[in-house]
């Protein structure tokens, strides 16, 4: 099956970001629990739930912060999920989330690392293509401010 026969599932995903005294930017990614490649948090959409609220229960899940989430996504991407049954095609929906509070205790902490980097950096450790342009466009305070 090739990617463009596949059907698309959806995901939503929390970018954690913080403000460093010095003015800079710096976002949260985790580590996948099969690969353990850096990825940023992200799951199903809850049932009840809206895209972005999910999308900070993930970031509370898996990499152990608690935040403001913003209702507007900043972006997608898409990536190839593997499973048992075979691959899924999955569009992700990105929310940001700014960070008040790194938990030191959280549902994944054993099974997930969690590391702050800059944008650039963060691009340069993800794999997704997709992801990789977001997180090189992106201007998380700039994108806040006109909401």
């Amino acid at each position: 099956m090739t990617l463009a026969t596949m059907d698309i599932a959806h995901q939503v995903a929390a970018l954690p970001w913080r403000r460093e005294p010095d003015g800079s930017v710096l976002v949260l990614l985790v580590t996948s629990l099969q690969t353990h490649r850096w990825i940023i948090p992200k799951g199903w959409p809850m049932p009840g739930q809206q895209d972005f609220a999910s999308a900070a229960l993930e970031a509370r899940e898996e990499a152990g912060v608690v935040g403001n989430p913003v209702s507007t996504r900043i972006g997608t991407f898409m990536y190839e999920k593997r499973r048992t049954s075979g691959s899924v095609l999955v569009e992700v929906s990105v929310y940001p989330l700014q960070v008040r509070e790194e938990l030191s205790h959280w549902p994944e902490r054993k099974r997930r690392q969690r590391a702050w980097f800059t944008l650039a950096d963060a691009a340069a450790l993800v794999q997704e293509p997709e992801l990789q342009e977001l997180l090189l466009r992106i201007d998380l305070p700039s994108e806040l401010q006109a909401q």
